[in-house]
């Protein structure tokens, strides 16, 4: 259905890219603001808190198949009073229930963050992602229990927010200087978790983790241990020639799904290209290594060229999806790049550089990522300029190509 023919909920009212995207949902919507705690006060309603912002993939599956299902709203507006907000306009309210969502998990949590709360707004349980039949039980779940045993849900939201209170004290020291040993068994613990192959920390996810790299290049300085060093360049190089890494335009996206960064959650934030330009920086003050200039260089372009307006501030960010289809901008199939690259050893070039496969190296099409630039040279007993000339030349064609693509959802809220 067409949504001008659907009736807009509350969001029709707000700015943020976020909301808006929610404005014709079935949910009947509320922004967070103290008219609308005042009327969960009022109509002693259980509040649904749901977090999330403009690029998140998951926020729109779950939008998806949840909140745009009028089964599910029927629920939700009956039992519930819910609220939407970007995480982005209210860091706030975000840190609060996120906060909430770690103490519950025991783990890191990301987004959609779904929290419920007393009419209040004391949390009583927060928890991210759930398709739609989980969701559907867990809304059964709270409001049943809100109805048959409310003191339950009380005795939980007070022990949430104590949890909450505990968790954000800051304890104040008379101790001007940290000791070194402190710091150095601090570093030890942390180097045991990162992945001296990879880069990173070990494991999938793999996230940039721009401000780990630049803690770790601080201690070397003072260290002077190798290996400190070594980590942050293994990690930034693997980046670099990673699938997270925007081979044709430059720019970077959140995290990579797997644990050799070629499979990247593909939305772009502000943030992280901002940081990791800091970092890369910093890198090549020590090391000198034109990699990483590069990527320098190559990352603020496609900032100034995608983000910058006309008053010198910079959009938030790009979704994952365009068209429906998570990196559907990005990817390639092999037949689409065979008629594109009409020289035959150019295209064999091509592919052996950025890992192409016929069958696709990500469901049946192909991201761009460097794992085997250097056979190509081998191969082909080219020098590595020539390969590089070549590799430049269908990069800059195949980014025109691109740019004529829908382009993934602007988020062009400025912060």
């Amino acid at each position: 259905m067409n949504s001008s023919k659907k009736i807009p909920n509350s969001l029709i009212n707000e700015t943020s890219p976020y909301l808006l995207q929610h404005a014709y949902n079935p949910v009947k919507w509320y922004a967070w603001n103290e008219k609308t705690l005042q009327k969960a006060r009022e109509e002693n309603k259980i509040l649904i808190i749901s977090i999330g912002y403009a690029a998140c993939h998951w926020c729109h599956v779950m939008e998806h198949e949840s909140f745009e299902d009028n089964e599910v709203a029927k629920i939700m507006n009956e039992n519930f009073l819910c609220i939407k907000v970007d995480r982005e306009e209210r860091p706030d309210v975000d840190d609060v229930y996120m906060t909430a969502c770690q103490l519950v998990s025991q783990r890191g949590c990301g987004w959609p963050l779904n929290a419920f709360a007393m009419p209040d707004g004391s949390p009583i349980w927060a928890t991210t992602y759930h398709p739609k039949q989980s969701w559907i039980h867990l809304l059964t779940q709270i409001n049943n229990t809100y109805q048959q045993q409310p003191e339950r849900l009380l005795k939980a939201a007070n022990d949430l927010t104590n949890g909450i209170k505990n968790h954000d004290k800051i304890f104040v020291t008379n101790h001007k200087n940290v000791e070194q040993h402190l710091i150095h068994t601090v570093m030890l613990d942390f180097m045991a978790v990162m992945d001296f192959e990879n880069g990173g920390r070990k494991g999938a996810p793999k996230f940039p983790m721009p401000n780990t790299l630049e803690c770790l290049m601080k201690y070397f300085v003072f260290s002077k241990e190798e290996r400190i060093w070594k980590i942050v360049e293994i990690t930034l190089d693997k980046m670099a020639l990673s699938g997270i890494y925007d081979q044709l335009q430059g720019g970077w996206a959140r995290y990579s799904v797997d644990d050799i960064w070629m499979v990247p959650h593909f939305e772009k934030m502000l943030y992280d290209n901002a940081q990791l330009i800091y970092v890369y920086s910093l890198a090549y003050k020590k090391s000198k290594k034109t990699l990483y200039k590069k990527v320098v260089e190559e990352t603020i372009a496609f900032m100034k060229n995608e983000w910058l307006n006309e008053n010198g501030c910079f959009y938030s960010a790009f979704d994952a999806d365009s068209e429906g289809e998570e990196g559907k901008y990005y990817t390639w199939t092999f037949d689409e790049l065979k008629t594109i690259i009409y020289n035959v050893q150019h295209f064999e070039i091509f592919c052996e550089y950025y890992s192409i496969e016929e069958v696709g190296n990500f469901e049946h099409t192909n991201i761009l990522h460097r794992k085997n630039e250097n056979k190509a040279s081998e191969k082909y007993k080219l020098s590595s300029k020539d390969v590089n000339d070549i590799i430049n030349s269908i990069n800059k064609q195949l980014l025109s190509l691109r740019n004529n693509r829908v382009k993934p959802l602007l988020d062009n809220k400025v912060l």
